[in-house]
């Protein structure tokens, strides 16, 4: 091929496609000669590379080329510029659309833990299967206050977000299959009543409450929520109502991730409270009221900010064009 004659004989060509590429406005007329000049110039351009490889007229051609394919594509959205819509909008719409079956999940949750706690804290033959008097003493007197302290305050933190974090993610990920967060929530409500009645047995119930408010409540809060999603994931493949089971289970999965990402961070504000405020030598009040002000900062943004976002039409799932068809249509 001899390039120069080739470049010369298409160059009008590719000018008009540059020329078209960089127009602000197309009418329908120009939009179709745009995919022509298009087309050619991509076997123009193949043809080039094949025979001469890298060379200043085929990277000129690429480059009308590249801006002609964004005019019929689309270019896709900024990542920076989506994180207001995330916090403002799909974030908050995902969490509101959960705040019944959160609070269903926390209910269950609470009433497993104290049946727990009854049961243990009745019957000394099962207090005393969980441990000796020495180890539970031991438990009481010291393990159970040294755990917020034995470690330095910000490997705790990272050690405890990243946990909580997973188990969160967990709840959404295999909430699916259905077992997986009934199991989650059980275990959860099997610990703490277990633990309530140790504690209490050993009148150490005071010291169990006022080292578990000021984190817990936004911890547990967040693993409430993390459950509810996944059990929504799982309901919404059991009874896609007028959806189709496959449209429901990706609209759903789709929004629902979304609180996946969202409690990262307020599992991450939970464990700095662990971390820094519950081992801290402040009065009591002063840290259990730091873990209310969070709670009810995320409960005000869960509700109020999600359902203004939810009264827009949010549902916390893509736009259509980034969520792509749901249909498959023959031609």
């Amino acid at each position: 091929m001899d390039l120069d004659a080739y470049s010369a004989a298409h160059r009008a060509e590719w000018d008009r496609l540059a020329e078209l590429g960089s127009q602000r406005r197309l009418s329908g007329a120009q939009s179709d000669e745009l995919i022509e000049r298009y087309q050619a110039g991509a076997t123009q351009l193949s043809a080039i590379k094949t025979t001469a490889g890298s060379t200043v007229q085929g990277d000129r051609l690429s480059v009308a080329l590249s801006r002609a394919r964004l005019r019929f594509t689309g270019a896709g959205a900024n990542v920076v510029s989506q994180i207001p819509r995330f916090f403002v909008l799909q974030l908050p719409a995902a969490l509101y659309r959960l705040r019944w079956l959160t609070l269903a999940v926390a209910l269950v949750t609470f009433v497993v833990a104290g049946l727990y706690a009854v049961w243990v804290s009745e019957d000394p033959q099962v207090l005393a299967n969980i441990g000796s008097d020495a180890q539970l003493q031991k438990l009481v007197n010291e393990d159970f206050v040294n755990y917020y302290s034995e470690n330095p305050a910000a490997s705790f933190t990272r050690q405890v977000w990243t946990n909580n974090a997973w188990i969160a993610a967990q709840c959404i990920a295999f909430g699916i299959v259905g077992v997986y967060v009934p199991y989650i929530v059980l275990q959860n409500a099997q610990n703490v009543g277990i633990t309530a009645a140790v504690m209490f047995a050993y009148g150490k119930g005071d010291v169990f409450f006022l080292y578990i408010a000021p984190h817990g409540m936004l911890e547990l809060t967040a693993i409430f929520v993390a459950a509810a999603g996944g059990l929504r994931i799982f309901w919404a493949w059991i009874a896609p109502g007028p959806r189709t089971r496959g449209q429901a289970l990706a609209e759903d999965a789709r929004a629902l991730s979304t609180v996946a990402i969202g409690l990262m961070f307020v599992l991450l504000v939970s464990g700095v409270i662990e971390g820094f405020v519950t081992p801290a030598p402040w009065p009591w009040p002063v840290k259990i009221g730091i873990g209310a002000v969070a709670l009810l900062a995320f409960l005000a943004y869960m509700v109020v900010v999600g359902g203004r976002a939810v009264r827009a039409g949010e549902t916390g799932d893509l736009e259509e064009f980034d969520a792509g068809s749901t249909r498959i249509y023959a031609a």
